[in-house]
C-alpha cells in the first residue's frame, strides 16, 4: 500500500506543502488537517470507538466517534462525511460544525475540525480500524478521564466540547 499524502498547513489551515503520512506522523512540527465527528444518539450519549491494536496512534484506546485525515485540497465537510461512511458505514445526515483547534503531542500536530451529528445506529464499523463502538454517557466519560482508557486526543476533544457546547437535542436519522 502506498503512503498516504497529507497537506502540511499553517495554524489557519493555509496549505504549505504536501508530504507522505510517514514523514508527518512522528514530526510534530508538521501540522496537518483532520476531521472529527462527535456522534450522539437521541438520548445525548456520545459514541466512542475503540481503536484497533494495529493503529500507530493510540492503539486500543477509546477515541472520538469518527476521525480521519483530510486529503490535500479536500473539502472539510466532504472529508467528515467520507470518514463517517468509511469508519461507521453510515451517512452522517445533518452535521453541525462545532469548532476547530490544534492538538499537539510528541508524535504529531493536527488542525482539527470538529462536527457533530445525531445517529442512533446501527453501525457497520470498519473492523480493520476499530475493535468496538458504544455509546457513553457524559458521566462515564468524565470518570474515564486520566485512567488511560481514552486517547489523549479524545480527552482534549472532550474538554473542548464541555467548555463550549451542549449535546444536540434533535432526533437522529
Amino acid at each position: 500500500m502506498s503512503d498516504e499524502l497529507l497537506e502540511i498547513v499553517d495554524k489557519d489551515g493555509n496549505p504549505l506543502g504536501i508530504a507522505p503520512r510517514s514523514s508527518i506522523h512522528g514530526n510534530p512540527s508538521l501540522l496537518h488537517k483532520v476531521v472529527h465527528v462527535l456522534v450522539f444518539n437521541a438520548a445525548g450519549e456520545l459514541l466512542l470507538q475503540e481503536r484497533s491494536l494495529d493503529k500507530d496512534v493510540a492503539p486500543g484506546k477509546w477515541d472520538t466517534s469518527v476521525g480521519g485525515h483530510v486529503s490535500p485540497a479536500e473539502d472539510i465537510v466532504w472529508a467528515a462525511r467520507r470518514e463517517m461512511e468509511e469508519e461507521l458505514g453510515v451517512d452522517a445526515g445533518e452535521m453541525i460544525f462545532m469548532y476547530s483547534y490544534i492538538h499537539s503531542n510528541a508524535y504529531e500536530s493536527e488542525l482539527v475540525f470538529t462536527h457533530s451529528c445525531v445517529h442512533n445506529g446501527p453501525f457497520s464499523f470498519n473492523r480493520d480500524e476499530i475493535n468496538a463502538v458504544r455509546f457513553w454517557t457524559v458521566e462515564e466519560i468524565k470518570n474515564a478521564i486520566g485512567t488511560g482508557v481514552l486517547s489523549d486526543n479524545f480527552e482534549g476533544e472532550f474538554a473542548k466540547y464541555l467548555s463550549c457546547c451542549q449535546t444536540p437535542r434533535s432526533s437522529g436519522p
